[in-house]
C-alpha cells in the first residue's frame, strides 16, 4: 500500500516504535481532584509537543502525540461523581477505613482509576477491593481474596 494512505500518527508511532495507550473498559468516573490532574496533564503536554515540535524531534514528538491523544480521550469521557455528603454507604468519592480479623486497619479512598495510588491510599473503583465495599455500611463485612474486612468508618472527601 502507497503510504500515502497511512495516517500521520500511524507514521509518528512508526518512528518511536510505540503503540496507543490501553483505554480502560470501566467507566470514566473521576473526583474533583482527579479532573483536575487530567487538566494539568493536558495542559503539560500540549506545551511540551510544542516544545518538541520547535526541536524537530519526531520521536518526541510521537510519543507526546500518544500521551495526548490518551488525556484526550479520559477527558472527553470523565465522569465527574461527586458523593452525598449524607450517605451511610460506601460510594465512589469517599474514604474507607477498614480493619481485618487482626486488628490492622487500613484507610482507602475511591477514586478513579487514572487516579488510583496505593501506596497514597487511593484505589481505583475498579479494583477488586473498591467492588467489595460498594454499598455496604459501618458494620458490615467485605470479604477480598478469602480475608474479611469490616468497615470501621466513612467520611465524604
Amino acid at each position: 500500500m502507497s503510504r500515502a494512505f497511512t495516517r500521520e500518527e500511524d507514521s509518528e508511532n512508526a518512528i518511536a516504535g510505540i503503540g496507543e495507550r490501553p483505554v480502560s473498559e470501566h467507566r470514566n468516573l473521576v473526583t474533583e481532584n482527579g479532573l483536575a490532574m487530567i487538566d494539568a496533564a493536558l495542559g503539560a503536554l500540549r506545551e511540551e509537543l510544542g516544545a518538541a515540535e520547535r526541536e524537530g524531534n519526531r520521536e518526541r514528538i510521537a510519543l507526546v502525540s500518544r500521551d495526548l491523544r490518551y488525556w484526550a480521550s479520559r477527558r472527553e469521557t470523565a465522569e465527574l461523581s461527586v458523593p452525598e455528603a449524607d450517605s451511610d454507604v460506601v460510594r465512589f468519592g469517599m474514604r474507607v477505613t477498614i480493619e481485618d480479623e487482626d486488628g490492622n486497619a487500613r484507610t482507602w479512598k475511591i477514586v478513579g482509576e487514572d487516579e488510583a495510588d496505593p501506596a497514597q491510599g487511593m484505589i481505583s473503583h475498579a479494583s477488586p477491593m473498591a467492588a467489595a465495599l460498594f454499598g455496604k455500611g459501618v458494620g458490615e463485612t467485605a470479604t477480598v481474596n478469602g480475608k474479611e474486612w469490616e468497615i470501621t468508618e466513612l467520611k465524604v472527601g
